[in-house]
């Protein structure tokens, strides 16, 4: 006989047949034997089918497609978290393919997560099964091993569909399997069943937002009216996309006729208590999320309680290991440990994060953890630390400490020793790093406050939204203002002026940095001192006041001299060199980035090293040196990858391009620029990418080709504004109207320039100013407005000369001769044309000097003399086509015109 002892509490069915073997006692086996009725084969035992079954088509149409296929038993897992819908796609799936096995369709519950039951013992399960198929309780042999080598025999030759569901582990499962390939096996589990041979598995996710709405709707019975559909994906987005939440809300609507839905969303958005309003008798999410806590060890409960203390959305070892106190080793394996059992997810290798309700039910079970505040302050620890070394190791100045920026190092940190670790790093922990700044102003942790904001200043320079970088860095600064140590203000006020600077707002820059450099004269921290000298210089050169700039990075080279920072030496010296450029001073200019070239390779500072060049090369480049610019920016370029600084090889590659497009090879500078734009967009550096779009698009529209320079100048308008770029985004309208005016539009193009006329006065930037001044100008002089145009490029000259723009200088008096030729005469035009070819050889600016040419040769033909016409021509086009530009047709056509006889302006 049978020992029956091993079958209690297996359930087969759900509503409707259901066999229970339960415990009965050896003294009354043999009663039970000798009055039991004759074995009853039961070839179903599905539950009901889900009526309102709704999405998951993929799902349903690959556990269908498989089905019964093959030379061997298929075997499929469906798992997922708690509430998922595992059982009702099993269920869904088990009823379309009822059909393809006539032998029986068999639905077990293992229990592995059943309220108040133990899961099922894979013995017990077994001989409720075989007894389920008809064979006596007597023939039932007593050992596991038995029990499932009778049920392979008796499954050997039939087609059978087993469904089983909420199982435990791999041990569980295996002794049920069939071995005949016409079976199919479907199991559910809220583990990832890893070690189970041959299954196909199938990890379900929330469903999509569209499917959730649809779920809600079918269940509420109720057809949304006009302006409820964003209540609905209101109330499924509060869900989390989880099926039993969505099911447990519409059933509480469906039972409410006279609520309308978007009253009905609206209470459960002001809920407090959300998991609490997701009851419904045994089903409630809780319940759910409890069963599956519990089943885990004590370690593991505590780890996957202190992740709802987490501010953020996801989290890696290094975190976990800070947050929960345990070796980074033991850490990785709690973590998969948890993700296994589908209480956290992993959306990039190596990251975690808890869906919206595990990680507001993980949080409600904190709140009793005596270790909470302990948690919460190491996992704050890690960010501040972490962050600014990576902030250290990604910034071009040496940063004034401060107490509140020490913390103790976290026993466990990811190796940043590089720029591109530190910019990695910061942009991957970028959303926590937010999260937890947010968190420690709302716990009114004011030392945290300023530290975690210094942590990501360098991020959100590089990054942007400089409008996100402006209101952290104003809200530090108030902080610091109310509660920290005078050097704390000092130094959030600094780097709110850098900010304001990134912005273009120079007046803003100007005023934080002045109060900065105030308070660190009060407190005498000259390091802070010569950092906020050096870039109110780079301030008053963005400005156009060139005489102001020279001023103030002389008093920073000559503090950072004496307190013996070289870094910061080396830099003023380097943007000294940047403004005697712009002032037309190449001879300074290329002595002051020399000595900044020479101070970075006597300190060791590569990456200065390598700006220096890339600066040096752009020196040579404006005194028309290409072959010396071309060398200076290629060891630049090859020194940036070297010391594998990415972004500096990006810059690099941008300034190449520009190069090359000067000398005329736009192939060259196209292949240049576009490799900087991929490599700006592999490392995401949006600014960057802004810049080589700008670029490249100059590089079209000087090719001809319109439509693409409009294309890239519009997607480089667009980052510009994304990240907060005023200057950006002036100058790329400029670049739209010149594109609208070579087409002919000169009613859209003047509305750009004016545009970017207003951004360019509004942020003070005078040298855009005055170019945007100069291009409204020729388009007056096309819709022959002489006098207007005069009256605007009269204006842009004014302002070159006040800057000490004399490049700009140059353009313009090319621009006014043209003017003059048509108002003043020949004479009047000949004088400005020779005053612009002066300055552009006394700069070596070729295509200037061209152009000169060329309207002197015109002046010549209108005045009779077309020996000096043709002379000048002849020149201005040899250079015209050395540069490649478009220039050179018309000069050719004319000096053709010319040579065979006929003269401008005169006779034929």
């Amino acid at each position: 006989m049978a020992d029956l002892r091993g079958a209690k509490g297996v359930q087969f069915g759900d509503g409707g047949t259901q066999h229970i073997v339960t415990h009965v006692t050896v003294e009354h086996a043999e009663q039970v034997v000798q009055h039991a009725p004759a074995p009853v084969s039961v070839a179903g035992t599905l539950p009901r089918d889900v009526t309102r079954f709704t999405g998951r088509e993929a799902e349903l149409e690959r556990l269908t497609r498989t089905a019964g296929l093959g030379e061997v038993v298929v075997i499929h897992t469906v798992d997922g978290m708690p509430g998922i819908g595992k059982t009702a796609l099993a269920t869904r799936a088990a009823h379309l393919l009822a059909p393809r096995f006539p032998d029986g369709q068999h639905f077990i519950r293992l229990h592995a997560h059943s309220l108040g039951q133990n899961p099922s013992d894979p013995a017990e399960a077994l001989a409720a099964l075989l007894a389920s198929r008809g064979i006596a309780p007597q023939a039932i042999p007593a050992g596991l091993d038995e029990r499932a080598a009778m049920w392979r025999d008796h499954a050997a030759t039939k087609k059978l569909l087993l469904v089983l569901d909420d199982a435990s582990d791999t041990d569980q499962i295996e002794p049920l399997l069939p071995a005949s390939p016409g079976c199919l096996v479907l199991v559910t589990s809220r583990r990832r069943l890893i070690a189970l041979d041959g299954a196909d598995p199938m990890p379900l996710d929330t469903l999509p937002p569209d499917q959730a709405a649809l779920l809600f709707t079918r269940l509420a019975g109720r057809t949304p009216a006009p302006g409820e559909d964003e209540a609905v994906e209101k109330t499924v987005r509060l869900c989390g996309y989880l099926p039993l939440a969505i099911a447990l809300l519409a059933g509480r609507l469906a039972h409410h006729p006279t609520w309308t839905i978007t009253q009905f969303a609206t209470e459960f958005a002001a809920a407090q208590d959300r998991l609490g309003e997701l009851e419904a008798g045994n089903r409630a999410v809780t319940a759910a999320f409890d069963l599956s806590y519990q089943d885990l060890p004590p370690e593991r409960q505590r780890l996957f309680t202190r992740l709802g203390i987490h501010p953020g959305d996801d989290i890696d070892a290094y975190a976990a290991a800070a947050l929960d106190n345990i070796p980074l080793n033991q850490a990785r394996r709690e973590l998969r440990a948890l993700y296994t059992d589908h209480l956290i997810d992993e959306p990039a290798p190596g990251r975690y994060r808890l869906h919206d309700l595990i990680h507001t039910y993980a949080r409600t079970n904190a709140a009793s953890d005596p270790g909470q505040h302990d948690a919460e302050q190491r996992i704050l620890d890690y960010y501040q630390h972490t962050s600014l070394h990576a902030d250290t190791l990604t910034s071009s100045y040496t940063r004034p400490q401060t107490p509140t920026l020490t913390t103790p190092a976290p026993h466990a940190a990811p190796t940043l020793a590089t720029q591109a670790d530190g910019m990695a790093w910061l942009r991957t922990e970028r959303a926590n790093l937010i999260a937890a700044i947010t968190h420690v102003k709302t716990t009114r942790q004011h030392n945290r406050a300023i530290a975690l904001t210094v942590g990501v200043t360098a991020l959100l320079r590089q990054d942007g939204p400089w409008g996100q970088a402006a209101a952290l860095h104003r809200e530090a600064v108030t902080t610091a203002n109310q509660h920290t140590h005078p050097l704390d203000q000092a130094n959030a006020l600094y780097i709110l002026g850098v900010v304001w600077r990134l912005r273009g707002d120079y007046d803003n820059a100007t005023t934080h940095l002045e109060l900065a450099l105030a308070l660190y004269r009060d407190i005498g921290n000259r390091l802070g001192e010569a950092n906020t000298v050096n870039d109110l210089g780079v301030v008053w050169r963005l400005r156009g006041d060139y005489v102001n700039a020279t001023t103030r990075l002389e008093q920073g080279l000559t503090l950072h001299r004496d307190i013996g920072n070289g870094l910061g030496e080396a830099a003023a010296l380097n943007e000294l060199g940047t403004v005697w450029r712009l002032r037309g001073d190449y001879d300074n200019a290329t002595t002051h980035q020399e000595r900044a070239l020479a101070l970075y390779r006597e300190i060791g500072n590569r990456l200065g090293e390598a700006a220096a060049l890339n600066d040096l090369g752009i020196v040579w480049r404006l005194r028309g040196d290409y072959d010396n610019a071309t060398t200076h920016l290629e060891q630049g370029l090859t020194l940036h990858r070297e010391i594998g600084n990415r972004f500096g090889e990006a810059a690099a590659l941008n300034d190449l391009g520009i190069l090359w497009r000067l000398r005329g090879d736009y192939d060259n500078a196209t292949t240049h620029l576009e490799q900087g734009l991929a490599l700006h967009r592999e490392i995401g550096h949006r600014y960057g990418e802004a810049n080589a779009l700008y670029i490249l698009g100059i590089v079209w529209r000087l090719r001809g080709d319109y439509d693409n320079a409009t294309t890239h100048q519009e997607r480089a308008l667009a980052l510009y504004r994304e990240i907060g770029n005023r200057l950006g985004e002036a100058n790329t309208l400029n670049e739209l109207g010149i594109l609208r005016r070579l087409r002919g539009d000169y009613v859209t193009a003047t509305t750009y320039q004016e545009q970017a006329l207003t951004l360019h006065r509004e942020i003070g930037h005078r040298l855009g100013e005055a170019n945007t001044l100069n291009e409204l100008g020729i388009l007056r002089r096309l819709r022959s407005d002489y006098v207007t145009a005069t009256t605007y490029q009269e204006q842009a000259l004014a302002l070159h000369r006040q800057i000490g723009h004399r490049n700009g200088e140059a353009e313009v008096l090319n621009e006014l001769g043209q003017v003059f030729t048509e108002t003043r005469g020949p004479a009047a035009a000949m004088s400005v044309y020779e005053e612009a070819l002066k300055t552009a050889r006394a700069l070596s600016l070729p295509l200037e000097g061209a152009q000169a040419l060329e309207g002197i040769a015109r002046c010549h033909a209108k005045t009779g003399n077309p020996e000096a016409a043709l002379a000048g021509l002849r020149e201005a086009l040899t250079v015209y086509r050395r540069l490649g530009v478009p220039e050179e047709r018309d000069a050719a056509g004319l000096l053709a015109e010319m040579e065979g006889g006929s003269l401008p302006g005169q006779p034929a």
